[in-house]
């Protein structure tokens, strides 16, 4: 597989999981949000701003900026709605960044500053691509546990069945 075809399929699931879970926690009152179910960033609302902490971390190290972001609990946003902005404005990027990718980036070492582990380390480039990702389906695993907690739905997450992926039917003409 092609990095930039992966990267590129991953960022639309993200996106595509983002409005899901976001429109879903939308339904909630900003106390329902903000409430601490005992997850590992408390509440929906702290899991929403510890993901877009973590892309916006990734993002900085992948375009070779330096990291704004301070600890993997830190609240980049207090009000749902800047939050929701933010959250659109970086899935645009990441989609935009992933589009441009060459593929041979992936197959070169990746050096990275953690500000959660507080130490460098290298790794290849498609692993820390891959994590990125991964990171993400993760917490919004644990979105979709406590959204479901307070009554809400986020619906399928499967990723094969996302629209990205639509193909016609068996003899279904285009």
């Amino acid at each position: 597989m092609r990095v930039r075809d992966y990267a590129s399929a991953m960022a639309a699931y993200n996106r595509w999981m983002n409005e899901k879970v976001y429109a879903a926690a939308a339904e909630l009152s900003d106390e329902e949000r903000k409430r601490d179910l005992g997850a590992a960033f408390g509440s929906v609302h702290g899991t929403l701003n510890h993901l877009l902490w973590g892309d916006t971390a990734w993002m900085q190290r992948f375009r070779g900026e330096p990291l704004t972001v301070k600890s993997p609990d830190e609240e980049l946003y207090s009000n749902f709605e800047e939050l929701l902005a933010a959250r659109r404005a970086m899935d645009e990027e990441i989609a935009a960044w992933a589009a441009g990718l060459d593929d041979s980036w992936g197959d070169a070492p990746f050096s990275v500053y953690s500000v959660t582990y507080r130490r460098h380390f290298a790794r290849p480039a498609w692993a820390l691509l891959a994590h990125m990702f991964n990171h993400q389906t993760h917490h919004r695993g644990q979105l979709t546990t406590l959204l479901s907690q307070l009554g809400k739905d986020a619906g399928i997450t499967d990723l094969p069945m996302m629209p990205y992926f639509d193909l016609p039917a068996p003899g279904e003409i285009l």
